[in-house]
């Protein structure tokens, strides 16, 4: 599959969405294409260099996303809301004169629905808690507190972790080991 690739200092998962605004004329162009041919894009964590910039490093394993939403903002902005579909690996990259990174793509394979251990029902009620934030609660995500899956990728997208633990915690693909390495990394959280 070849789409354009959409690097950014965020993630975003199966079943999660983020808003997003865009400004540039590439991501606009991008954007006007996806709509026209009822497509999507790829969201990946960018590795070194800035959003914006036109040549960034960026990691191999995203999310291949839906436009869901799409307005003008206050500020004159284009803002639209994305929602994760299914994890990709990107295996071909190159860039449009436009500046507009694209790739081929091959989905990964889906992960296991697997429910909570009872020895880590501590993280639903964080994932809770967090969807009580009106910011999160805006975005209309529906969540299912007993799929280890849902629990691992939300918190994966929420919790203020550093970009490379987030691009780890997304590349798993066992939907208990995430939730294991998250409760690991709260508890070092809580003693810091």
């Amino acid at each position: 599959m070849n789409v354009p690739i959409f690097p950014l200092n965020s993630i975003v998962l199966p079943g999660g969405r983020i808003p997003l605004q865009l400004f540039e004329p590439r991501y606009i162009d991008m954007l006007t294409r996806c709509l026209k041919e009822d497509r999507g894009f790829v969201v990946v964590l960018l590795r070194d260099g800035l959003e914006t910039a036109s040549a960034a490093a960026f990691y191999d394993i995203g999310t291949y996303v839906r436009i869901i939403d799409f307005r003008q903002m206050d500020n004159g902005l284009l803002g639209i809301t994305v929602e994760g579909q299914g994890k990709v690996i990107v295996v071909r990259t190159w860039q449009q004169a436009d500046g507009l990174n694209v790739g081929d793509v091959e989905c990964l394979l889906a992960e296991e629905e697997r429910h909570v251990p009872e020895r880590l029902t501590e993280l639903p009620s964080v994932l809770k808690a967090l969807f009580r934030h009106p910011v999160i609660r805006e975005l209309g995500m529906d969540v299912n507190y007993n799929d280890a899956r849902d629990v691992g990728w939300r918190l994966t997208e929420l919790l203020p972790l550093d970009k490379q633990e987030k691009q780890r915690l997304v590349e798993l693909q066992n939907p208990l080991e995430r939730l294991e390495r998250l409760a690991g990394l709260l508890e070092a959280l809580e003693h810091y």
